[in-house]
């Protein structure tokens, strides 16, 4: 196996309904999540509403989550932001904490001040200095192209850039390019999504994937079965989760997994601050009849 695989899922955020920030919530997220065999978990993401905390907040829960895994699993910090400082002192205080590395977005802010390719470098090479694993995150988000031989050079010329989230449309054959002109500098090639793209990723090469953390018990089984060299049954496993996973990628997004905890009693509110609208209750209603048959962890571990 590679040294970066399995599933590493986005750890969302819990709020209460009056839109403060429920601790004990997250708390509960993170040991639902490991409780569910994920191989790490990633916080402040995107899928985390990383973009709808407050700075003090997002300190706040760097440290509420590093110190309440403990160890138990590593964990990811995104410290993405248009800010070289700021980034790297973000990643300063996640390696203090004891994180097992960082992701990042290019530098963008709105849809115009977007980096390029020489700031994206220079951005990666100052955050390397911290001595913390990076991992690149190439979404559509950001708005920022990272062409493939632009990541190889990362790869290749900044010490601590090893890992790769391929999540732009056609990330099969992008991770397949990178995989195949990087070589060994390509340590952690993933994807993300929500895994909607995941059977034709670990056929590109992909070693682990980055879902929300709705069902990561009932994804892992697809990746166990494709490093085992059983593509059939893999590939069964990948069938069988693909139309909840479908439903979260183009109806509910980030909203899901916590919808999906909130049933289950992990949490006692899938409240996301303004502007992000709650799920339709149509939406929610399926959602729950296509996860119910799957009977994951986190549809149960609060009951």
């Amino acid at each position: 196996m590679a040294k970066y695989s399995g599933i590493w899922p986005v750890a969302p955020v819990a709020f209460n309904d009056d839109g403060s920030v429920d601790l004990d919530g997250n708390r509960r997220i993170l040991d639902c999540m490991i409780d569910q065999g994920v191989d790490g978990i990633c916080v402040l993401a995107n899928f985390s509403e990383q973009f709808l905390i407050s700075d003090t907040e997002r300190e706040t829960l760097t440290r509420l989550s590093l110190e309440h895994v403990a160890g138990r699993v590593p964990v990811i910090v995104t410290i993405s932001h248009y800010s070289t400082p700021i980034v790297v002192d973000r990643a300063r205080l996640a390696k203090s904490l004891g994180a097992a590395m960082v992701m990042v977005m290019p530098p963008y802010h709105g849809a115009l001040l977007k980096g390029t390719a020489d700031q994206t470098f220079q951005q990666f090479a100052e955050i390397s200095k911290v001595g913390i694993p990076i991992m690149v995150q190439d979404a559509p988000l950001s708005g920022v192209d990272l062409p493939v031989p632009l990541l190889v050079r990362m790869a290749h010329e900044i010490e601590e850039v090893r890992l790769f989230k391929i999540e732009c449309a056609g990330a099969a054959t992008k991770l397949r390019a990178l995989i195949e002109a990087g070589g060994d500098a390509i340590e952690g090639p993933f994807d993300g999504e929500e895994a909607i793209t995941l059977l034709a990723d670990l056929d590109a090469g992909a070693t682990g994937t980055m879902t929300s953390a709705m069902i990561p018990d009932q994804i892992k089984p697809v990746l166990t079965h494709w490093q085992a060299g059983d593509r059939a049954a893999a590939t069964a496993a990948y069938a069988r989760i693909l139309p909840a996973v479908n439903h979260e990628n183009r109806q509910c997004g980030f909203r899901s997994a916590k919808a999906v905890m909130m049933e289950g009693g992990v949490i006692r509110s899938d409240f996301s601050r303004h502007p992000i609208a709650p799920l339709h209750p149509a939406t929610r209603a399926m959602l729950l009849d296509l996860v119910r048959p799957l009977n994951p962890v986190a549809l149960n571990w609060g009951k």
